[in-house]
């Protein structure tokens, strides 16, 4: 059974998770308690499924089977005590996976206490990015699990252009998997098959080690 997501405030990073999972085929619900914030996310083609809510009330998050869900983002924005009490309810309701945004470390520590499972500082984390895309115009995205490993997105070299991945053995060439394959028309197949063939304007989601992440980069 797929994985169900909620998704809880519809400011702007509440908006980029909702899409980024709609837009994968996720099974998401997005809710916010400003009418206008639900209407605009419908009539955008955000999600197909927003609802107008008030998420610090246990009550009307038990309506919508709160408890149910796989995945919980709380994206409230700079109401603290607010994603802190949302957070406290989703976890008395038994969701396994919470992860939560905060404005500050203190506001991040309080809710890994409470229960998130993972806390995001969004302003800290695009300033990571943003400076890692000045150095490295080609990586779109750089994730470091460990000293060595990377999850990491990479505009497709035009080497790649017109061949599919069985054609480029790129698991014994390049030590590289590649996990995904996002389109310029913004359509990400997340499970591309041997025969899978790699288009010009691509952007890859692969999973390798530092040094053939550098060699990947400087392909053309």
């Amino acid at each position: 059974m797929a994985k169900q997501f909620l998704v809880i405030g519809l400011g702007r990073f509440g908006i980029s998770v909702a899409k980024t999972l709609f837009e994968a085929g996720a099974d998401v619900v997005a809710i916010d308690e400003d009418e206008d914030l639900v209407q605009e996310a419908i009539n955008n083609d955000i999600v197909d499924n927003a609802v107008m809510l008030d998420a610090t009330d246990e009550k009307e998050l038990n309506s919508i089977g709160a408890g149910n869900f796989d995945v919980a983002f709380v994206c409230i924005g700079s109401n603290q005590q607010a994603s802190i009490i949302v957070t406290l309810i989703l976890k008395e309701l038994g969701i396994k996976n919470i992860i939560a945004k905060a404005v500050t470390k203190t506001h991040g520590k309080v809710l890994e206490k409470i229960g998130a499972n993972q806390v995001i500082y969004p302003e800290e984390y695009m300033g990571k990015r943003v400076a890692l895309l000045a150095m490295e115009p080609n990586m779109i995205e750089h994730l470091r699990f460990s000293q060595d490993f990377l999850l990491l997105e990479v505009k497709a070299p035009s080497v790649f252009w017109e061949k599919s991945l069985i054609e480029l053995g790129v698991r014994n060439k390049y030590s590289v998997n590649i996990v995904g394959i996002k389109k310029s028309t913004g359509i990400l197949n997340a499970s591309p098959k041997a025969d899978t063939v790699i288009e010009k304007g691509d952007v890859l989601l692969v999973i390798t080690d530092s040094k053939t992440a550098n060699q990947l980069e400087s392909l053309k």
